[in-house]
Protein backbone atom coordinates (compact mmCIF):
# COMPACT_ATOMS: atom_id res chain seq x y z
CA UNK A 1 0.00 0.00 0.00
CA UNK A 2 1.49 3.35 -1.02
CA UNK A 3 0.83 6.67 0.66
CA UNK A 4 -2.01 8.47 -1.08
CA UNK A 5 -1.34 11.82 -2.71
CA UNK A 6 -3.68 13.56 -0.25
CA UNK A 7 -2.02 11.94 2.76
CA UNK A 8 1.45 12.88 1.51
CA UNK A 9 0.36 16.45 0.79
CA UNK A 10 -1.24 16.89 4.25
CA UNK A 11 1.81 15.32 5.92
CA UNK A 12 4.23 17.56 4.01
CA UNK A 13 2.23 20.67 4.92
CA UNK A 14 2.95 19.98 8.59
CA UNK A 15 6.31 18.21 8.40
CA UNK A 16 8.11 19.33 5.24
CA UNK A 17 11.00 17.06 4.37
CA UNK A 18 10.49 14.82 7.42
CA UNK A 19 10.96 11.08 6.94
CA UNK A 20 9.84 8.92 9.85
CA UNK A 21 12.30 6.31 11.06
CA UNK A 22 9.39 3.89 10.72
CA UNK A 23 9.29 4.82 7.04
CA UNK A 24 12.67 3.10 6.79
CA UNK A 25 12.22 0.22 9.22
CA UNK A 26 8.51 -0.55 8.65
CA UNK A 27 7.35 1.30 5.53
CA UNK A 28 4.09 -0.63 5.28
CA UNK A 29 3.06 0.39 8.83
CA UNK A 30 3.87 4.07 8.24
CA UNK A 31 1.90 4.02 4.99
CA UNK A 32 -1.16 2.57 6.74
CA UNK A 33 -0.83 5.10 9.59
CA UNK A 34 -0.16 8.00 7.23
CA UNK A 35 -3.13 7.28 4.99
CA UNK A 36 -5.38 7.00 8.05
CA UNK A 37 -4.05 9.98 10.04
CA UNK A 38 -3.42 12.38 7.17
CA UNK A 39 -6.26 11.54 4.77
CA UNK A 40 -9.10 9.38 6.07
CA UNK A 41 -9.41 11.05 9.48
CA UNK A 42 -9.04 14.55 8.02
CA UNK A 43 -11.80 13.86 5.50
CA UNK A 44 -14.23 13.35 8.40
CA UNK A 45 -13.05 16.31 10.48
CA UNK A 46 -14.49 19.81 10.23
CA UNK A 47 -11.54 21.40 12.07
CA UNK A 48 -9.44 24.00 10.32
CA UNK A 49 -5.70 23.27 10.24
CA UNK A 50 -4.83 25.71 13.05
CA UNK A 51 -7.42 24.29 15.46
CA UNK A 52 -6.51 20.72 14.58
CA UNK A 53 -2.84 21.37 15.28
CA UNK A 54 -3.65 22.99 18.61
CA UNK A 55 -5.66 19.92 19.62
CA UNK A 56 -2.73 17.72 18.62
CA UNK A 57 -0.32 19.84 20.71
CA UNK A 58 1.81 21.16 17.89
CA UNK A 59 5.32 22.38 18.76
CA UNK A 60 5.48 26.18 18.83
CA UNK A 61 9.05 26.65 17.63
CA UNK A 62 8.55 24.34 14.65
CA UNK A 63 5.52 26.38 13.56
CA UNK A 64 7.42 29.66 13.54
CA UNK A 65 5.98 31.16 16.72
CA UNK A 66 8.38 33.80 18.08
CA UNK A 67 9.78 32.79 21.46
CA UNK A 68 9.84 33.78 24.24
CA UNK A 69 6.15 34.61 24.14
CA UNK A 70 4.98 38.04 25.19
CA UNK A 71 3.36 38.19 28.63
CA UNK A 72 -0.29 37.15 28.53
CA UNK A 73 -1.34 37.40 32.16
CA UNK A 74 -4.43 39.52 32.82
CA UNK A 75 -4.51 39.15 36.61
CA UNK A 76 -2.44 40.20 39.60
CA UNK A 77 -1.84 38.38 42.88
CA UNK A 78 -4.68 40.47 44.28
CA UNK A 79 -7.20 39.78 41.50
CA UNK A 80 -6.43 36.23 40.41
CA UNK A 81 -8.94 34.61 42.80
CA UNK A 82 -11.91 36.83 41.90
CA UNK A 83 -11.16 36.95 38.17
CA UNK A 84 -10.45 33.23 38.17
CA UNK A 85 -13.73 32.43 39.87
CA UNK A 86 -15.59 34.61 37.36
CA UNK A 87 -14.09 32.63 34.46
CA UNK A 88 -14.71 29.37 36.32
CA UNK A 89 -18.38 30.30 36.72
CA UNK A 90 -18.62 31.15 33.03
CA UNK A 91 -17.15 27.80 32.04
CA UNK A 92 -18.54 25.48 34.71
CA UNK A 93 -21.67 27.36 35.74
CA UNK A 94 -22.08 29.62 38.77
CA UNK A 95 -24.48 27.23 40.53
CA UNK A 96 -22.07 24.32 40.15
CA UNK A 97 -19.10 26.33 41.45
CA UNK A 98 -21.16 27.42 44.46
CA UNK A 99 -22.14 23.81 45.14
CA UNK A 100 -18.51 22.67 44.93
CA UNK A 101 -17.49 25.26 47.51
CA UNK A 102 -20.45 24.44 49.76
CA UNK A 103 -19.85 20.67 49.58
CA UNK A 104 -16.12 20.83 50.34
CA UNK A 105 -15.08 19.69 53.80
CA UNK A 106 -13.16 22.28 55.81
CA UNK A 107 -9.84 20.52 55.25
CA UNK A 108 -10.55 20.27 51.47
CA UNK A 109 -11.73 23.83 50.85
CA UNK A 110 -8.21 24.81 49.79
CA UNK A 111 -8.61 22.72 46.61
CA UNK A 112 -11.63 24.80 45.57
CA UNK A 113 -9.64 27.98 46.21
CA UNK A 114 -6.72 26.55 44.23
CA UNK A 115 -9.03 25.76 41.32
CA UNK A 116 -10.44 29.29 41.25
CA UNK A 117 -7.20 31.23 41.81
CA UNK A 118 -4.59 29.01 40.19
CA UNK A 119 -6.24 26.81 37.56
CA UNK A 120 -8.68 29.44 36.34
CA UNK A 121 -7.12 32.68 37.65
CA UNK A 122 -3.53 32.09 36.64
CA UNK A 123 -4.13 30.19 33.41
CA UNK A 124 -7.60 30.47 31.90
CA UNK A 125 -7.71 34.26 32.25
CA UNK A 126 -4.61 34.63 30.06
CA UNK A 127 -4.93 36.37 26.70
CA UNK A 128 -3.93 34.86 23.38
CA UNK A 129 -6.44 31.99 23.22
CA UNK A 130 -10.18 32.47 23.61
CA UNK A 131 -12.01 30.52 26.30
CA UNK A 132 -13.88 28.19 23.86
CA UNK A 133 -10.55 27.15 22.29
CA UNK A 134 -8.97 26.69 25.74
CA UNK A 135 -11.84 24.37 26.62
CA UNK A 136 -11.27 22.33 23.46
CA UNK A 137 -7.58 22.08 24.37
CA UNK A 138 -8.44 20.98 27.90
CA UNK A 139 -10.76 18.27 26.59
CA UNK A 140 -8.12 17.10 24.11
CA UNK A 141 -5.46 16.83 26.81
CA UNK A 142 -7.74 15.00 29.23
CA UNK A 143 -8.85 12.56 26.55
CA UNK A 144 -5.21 11.93 25.59
CA UNK A 145 -4.18 11.34 29.21
CA UNK A 146 -6.71 8.58 29.79
CA UNK A 147 -8.02 7.65 33.23
CA UNK A 148 -9.71 11.05 33.56
CA UNK A 149 -13.28 9.99 32.77
CA UNK A 150 -14.92 12.24 35.37
CA UNK A 151 -12.92 15.25 34.22
CA UNK A 152 -13.64 14.48 30.56
CA UNK A 153 -17.39 14.46 31.32
CA UNK A 154 -17.06 17.76 33.20
CA UNK A 155 -15.20 19.36 30.33
CA UNK A 156 -17.66 18.08 27.75
CA UNK A 157 -20.29 20.00 29.73
CA UNK A 158 -17.94 22.99 30.03
CA UNK A 159 -17.40 23.00 26.26
CA UNK A 160 -21.15 23.10 25.73
CA UNK A 161 -21.40 25.98 28.25
CA UNK A 162 -18.97 28.10 26.24
CA UNK A 163 -20.59 27.42 22.87
CA UNK A 164 -18.74 24.39 21.49
CA UNK A 165 -21.27 21.89 20.17
CA UNK A 166 -21.32 18.10 19.97
CA UNK A 167 -20.17 18.02 16.35
CA UNK A 168 -17.11 20.13 17.12
CA UNK A 169 -16.18 17.86 20.05
CA UNK A 170 -16.51 14.81 17.83
CA UNK A 171 -14.33 16.49 15.19
CA UNK A 172 -11.65 17.02 17.84
CA UNK A 173 -11.79 13.33 18.80
CA UNK A 174 -11.63 12.37 15.15
CA UNK A 175 -8.42 14.36 14.70
CA UNK A 176 -6.94 12.89 17.89
CA UNK A 177 -7.79 9.25 17.17
CA UNK A 178 -4.63 8.28 15.26
CA UNK A 179 -2.46 9.75 18.01
CA UNK A 180 -4.25 8.72 21.23
CA UNK A 181 -5.69 5.38 20.08
CA UNK A 182 -9.11 3.78 20.20
CA UNK A 183 -9.52 3.10 23.96
CA UNK A 184 -9.03 6.74 24.99
CA UNK A 185 -10.99 8.03 22.00
CA UNK A 186 -13.93 5.74 22.70
CA UNK A 187 -13.89 6.60 26.41
CA UNK A 188 -14.08 10.30 25.51
CA UNK A 189 -16.81 9.57 22.97
CA UNK A 190 -18.80 7.80 25.70
CA UNK A 191 -18.52 10.95 27.81
CA UNK A 192 -19.79 13.07 24.94
CA UNK A 193 -22.70 10.68 24.42
CA UNK A 194 -23.51 10.78 28.13
CA UNK A 195 -23.47 14.58 28.42
CA UNK A 196 -24.58 15.55 24.89
CA UNK A 197 -26.37 12.59 23.33
CA UNK A 198 -27.02 12.59 19.59
CA UNK A 199 -30.46 13.75 18.57
CA UNK A 200 -32.71 11.11 17.07
CA UNK A 201 -33.68 11.51 13.44
CA UNK A 202 -36.51 13.95 13.01
CA UNK A 203 -35.86 15.80 16.28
Amino acid sequence: MASSEAAQRNHDELFPGHVSTLGVTDPELIEVFGNFAFEEVLADSTLDTRTRLMMQLDVLAERGVRLPLDGQSTTTPGTRATHGRAVQERIVGADRVERMYAAAAEDELRFQRFLSANCFGDYLTRSGIEVPVRELLTLAMLAALGGCDSQVRSHVAANLNVGNDRQLLISVLTALLPFIGYPRTLNALAAINEVAPACSEGQ
